[in-house]
């Protein structure tokens, strides 16, 4: 067996594991998890980038220590972040936040040159506030954007500070909204109209490309013997949450889920009508040319910031009285804005059923099956619509991420999809991770082959659909005001 190691970082918590794969099993082990928290500075709110990386060396480390010797690492985030270098390569300050405040009314700035209706033609991505188009066009006349020379998104500039090679991971690159989904090349004609130097980014780079070795500085640290490769691989978490999907055939949705819910299909093709655009749909690209075809929502983010508000309370205890109230007391859209920002949680799912006219969730448990309800619902939204627009059925939906743990959303979504359910794996993204390394060195084939693997070797768990549907189309309606 060889082991990689995969540097998984999500918006909330890093972690590093270890995966040990031989063409017949695969196991992952976590050797070090780590917090990452933003910080709000008085510019506005930041990553805390050099926390990271060190939480990154750290769990190199562990992972060396529980291996003996690393085959590979790689790495993977989340989306549309970056970091920008001097001349020099020196990093220009701590890289902005998304949920940051900069791009609040730049979007309509950007139409005013490139319609919303050209920009997704070209780009194939829904709009969200804080995509990278958004945020170079918001940072256009600051003084760090003018020293820059290079950008790098998160995971490019983690591999670049690890092995001193620049490169931008093609799927990640494809939530910037500067790339081309039907060339799977970069937009030039809108990248002109609005200003922006391509010249910014490092060379493209596809999943399983090499991309260097690990620095001496970094061997020293970390304990680990060179010479240990860097492989490149989806470098957007979902990318590599979607490569981990155990999918048999092509007629499955899935849903990968943590601080954000991604929900939607795997498409051979780009779906770029002008009805997709008005429902909101995302072209992000996958592996082995395959398009995300999904729609973004909210996530458990909405209950993370209700769990943080309330004190921590326990998270079982708190799903178990959720489980008593009443399915589709109240609803709330789980993919409005006003819910993107930190704080006051509880407050504003409550102001959100007030305004509604809904029974306005008042205990913990009321408000955490809110959430939920209001969650599976968008996904039985998105499901449904993205079905119609790229006329693509599907038969089953593959719940992947940190959502799986949750039983009764996994049962809710069942619900409300009117869908059988499969759950797991868990860690889909550094499972994906792994599975690319794996495939650049020959232990595994295409993506069924990946995709055969997991079925074999990971634990699944099967949700069927209680009926009830009408109650949930019922809710839908009256959730859109019809």
């Amino acid at each position: 067996m060889k082991s990689y190691a995969a540097v998984d970082l999500g918006a909330s918590s890093g972690r590093v594991m270890v995966g040990r794969v031989d063409p017949d099993s695969l196991e992952l082990t976590e050797v070090h998890r780590f917090p990452n928290r933003p910080v709000r500075t008085p510019e506005g709110l930041r990553w805390d980038i050099l926390a990271l990386y060190a939480g990154v060396l750290d769990g190199l480390k562990a992972a060396g220590a529980l291996s003996g010797r690393l085959d590979s690492v790689g790495i993977d985030s989340w989306a549309v972040d970056y970091g920008l270098l001097d001349a020099d390569g020196a990093l220009l300050g701590n890289p902005v936040h998304y949920r940051d405040g900069r791009t609040e009314g730049v979007a309509e700035k950007v139409w005013a040159t490139v319609p919303a209706d050209e920009l997704y033609a070209a780009t194939g991505l829904q709009y969200a506030p804080f995509n990278t188009l958004y945020q170079l066009t918001a940072a256009r006349s600051t003084a760090q954007l003018a020293q820059a020379r290079r950008l790098l998104l998160i995971p490019d500039l983690l591999a670049y500070w690890l092995t001193g090679e620049q490169g931008t991971e093609l799927t990640n690159a494809s939530t910037t909204q500067l790339i081309d989904p039907r060339t799977r090349r970069w937009s030039y004609d809108v990248a002109e109209r609005l200003g922006i130097e391509l010249g910014l980014f490092a060379p493209l780079r596809q999943p399983g490309d090499p991309a260097g070795v690990l620095r001496p500085d970094v061997l020293e640290e970390t304990g680990l013997t060179g010479p240990v490769p860097l492989t490149t691989v989806g470098s957007h978490d979902t990318a590599s949450a979607v490569a981990a999907v155990p999918a048999t055939g092509e007629r499955f949705a899935y849903i990968c889920t943590g601080t954000w819910s991604l929900a939607g299909l795997e498409l051979t093709a780009p779906v770029l009508t002008e009805q997709s655009r008005a429902a909101n749909f995302t072209n992000e690209l996958g592996l082995d040319g395959t398009v995300r075809y999904l729609r973004n929502i909210m996530g458990l983010w909405l209950l993370q910031e209700c769990v943080r508000a309330w004190g921590e309370p326990d998270l079982g205890a708190l799903l178990l009285e959720a489980a008593k109230v009443p399915t589709l007391r109240s609803v709330v859209d789980a993919g409005d804005s006003a819910f993107l920002a930190p704080g006051r949680m509880p407050e504003r799912i409550a102001e959100a059923c007030r305004a509604s006219e809904q029974p306005v969730p008042v205990t913990p448990a009321e408000t955490t099956r809110c959430i939920l309800d209001s969650l599976a619902l968008a996904h039985r939204r998105a499901i449904e619509d993205a079905q119609r627009l790229a006329d693509h059925p599907v038969d089953v939906v593959h719940v992947v991420g940190g959502g799986t743990r949750n039983a009764l959303l996994c049962q809710l979504t069942a619900d409300a999809c009117g869908l059988p359910v499969v759950a797991g794996p868990t860690e889909a993204a550094a499972l994906g991770n792994v599975l690319v390394q794996a495939r650049a060195h020959g232990l595994v084939g295409d993506l069924p082959g990946m995709r055969g693997l997991l079925t074999r070797t990971q634990p699944l768990t099967r949700y069927e659909p209680r009926g009830g549907t009408e109650r949930w189309r019922a809710a839908q309606a009256r959730l859109a005001g019809d």
